[in-house]
């Protein structure tokens, strides 16, 4: 089986990567692409687990994955999982050393207690490549429009206050 990138193009400017995994359990699913067009593969629930409101809870694969060096896997939420169950899935981080199971954290936004079944799509992992920067440590940084301006600072505030005049002539 080939390891890391194939450098042989796939279309032109684009190399395919090849992601190994193991199935550390018989009853572990295939992590794959739903669709061709698909930029996360998906990974599923190698238990039934329930998740009670509010619960945050660890959700085992049953896979290792083993992350091309030069490239880290990015764990992201189903939207399916979110809309239909309001499950989301906490940020996860696969590095390119790791070679445990995968196991995906979960958090039940819910008001009521859900179900996650053995083989459900539970999350999706984004393979991306990365970009390791030289720490330097400076007295001033440049300056930029922004500037410090936080959370909301390029149009949210004007937004809200805009949405709060509209719902205040409706009174």
């Amino acid at each position: 089986m080939k390891k890391g990138v194939d450098k042989k193009p796939k279309k032109e400017g684009e190399e395919k990567v090849v992601l190994n995994f193991l199935k550390l359990s018989k009853e572990a699913g295939t992590p794959e692409y739903a669709l061709d067009s698909d930029v996360g593969f998906d990974i599923k629930a190698m238990e039934d687990v329930t998740l009670f409101p509010l619960e945050q809870k660890e959700v085992r694969t049953g896979i290792a994955i083993e992350i091309p060096k030069g490239h880290v896997g990015i764990v992201r939420d189903r939207a399916g999982i979110v809309q239909k169950m309001n499950v989301h899935t906490v940020a996860g981080t696969f590095d390119s050393g790791f070679r445990g199971e995968v196991s995906i954290i979960l958090v039940n936004m819910n008001d009521k207690t859900v179900e996650v079944e053995q083989g459900m799509r539970i999350a999706q992992i984004i393979i991306v490549p990365v970009v390791k920067a030289k720490m330097v440590e400076v007295k001033r940084l440049s300056q930029t429009e922004r500037g410090e301006k936080s959370f909301g600072s390029t149009g949210m505030k004007e937004m809200i206050k805009e949405l709060n005049k509209i719902s205040k002539k409706g009174d």
